[in-house]
């Protein structure tokens, strides 16, 4: 009976593989301990790109033999030591102590408000939809402890906006759990920040645009282009809309920050492609609302 079960488990089809344990293991900067790397593996059709979203979100073709994957759940690591998170590169490259040892300080205090949002994660196992959320969220609260020569601010805006896409993937897997909700949370956070990196980069105190990839998703680098693009879309989509005054003053700043950076209204061959595309869809809607001549649906 015991060999009948073992030729069962032995013919059972093996799920083809998204991601490997690298060799090498990560050096986590705040508790100094290692720990297993987990790494996408690309090629052999895993991933078939989709459309580009108003938000520069690519999205993917789920395959037959490999299904659905989301490749920005492995951009971020996080330490199932201290549960401290961060972009792949940083944990190499941030050393500030003052930095790390308030991180490590807030341990118990990350996992408590990540496990409240996302149950039952895990950092040890090949990650899911959920692991890969939650350790989103654990970077986003990293990074409020990070020293601004780091470009925290930055980081935050492309993590919140991320984690607010992957709240929606959420949402279509498990939607009686309103993540639906939680990812317009990560949206208007994405919002905030954003905006805060342009004032910070603006007023020289933090030098945002020196980011080298500013995404917003791993496919394509739109820079800071993509960053004031973002900016009044946020701000149209998710921006308060109690004080219509203040509301419409701000969408003119973001129309003319858009006018301004694409040239919209002339002939140009200097930025081509969807971001341009998307620009001026942008730039018409803006008008229209601040002009009074958007139609109500």
């Amino acid at each position: 009976m015991v060999s009948g079960v073992k030729k069962k488990q032995t013919g059972e089809k093996k799920k083809p593989a998204i991601s490997f344990w690298s060799k090498n293991k990560m050096h986590c900067p705040v508790c100094k301990k290692d720990f297993p790397h987990e790494e996408m593996l690309s090629g052999s059709g895993r991933l078939n790109a989709g459309d580009l979203t108003e938000e520069l979100h690519r999205h993917y073709i789920p395959s037959k033999r490999y299904g659905k994957i989301n490749p920005i759940i492995y951009a971020v690591g996080a330490c199932p030591n201290c549960h401290s998170a961060f972009l792949w590169s940083d944990f190499k490259e941030i050393t500030h102590e003052e930095s790390l040892s308030r991180i490590y300080d807030k341990m118990e205090e990350r996992k408590e408000a990540v496990n409240a949002v996302f149950p039952y994660y895990d950092l040890t196992r090949n990650r899911n939809l959920l692991d890969g959320a939650a350790m989103y969220y654990l970077a986003l609260l990293t990074y409020d402890e990070v020293d601004l020569a780091y470009l925290p601010t930055m980081k935050r805006a492309i993590l919140s906006l991320r984690l607010a896409w992957l709240c929606l993937d959420l949402n279509e897997e498990v939607p009686d759990h309103h993540y639906d909700v939680v990812a317009d949370v990560f949206y208007k956070k994405a919002m905030f920040f954003y905006q805060q990196a342009v004032i910070n980069e603006t007023n020289r105190v933090e030098k945002s645009s020196t980011l080298p990839n500013m995404g917003p998703d791993t496919d394509k680098n739109y820079g800071w282009d993509g960053v004031i693009y973002l900016c009044g879309l946020l701000e149209y989509k998710y921006g308060q809309q109690e004080d219509q005054a203040l509301r419409l003053k701000k969408l003119e700043e973001s129309k003319i920050a858009i006018a301004r950076i694409f040239g919209l209204g002339k002939t140009t061959k200097e930025k081509p492609g969807p971001l341009l595309e998307h620009s001026r869809d942008l730039y018409d809607i803006l008008t229209k609302e601040v002009d009074g001549t958007l139609p109500d649906f």
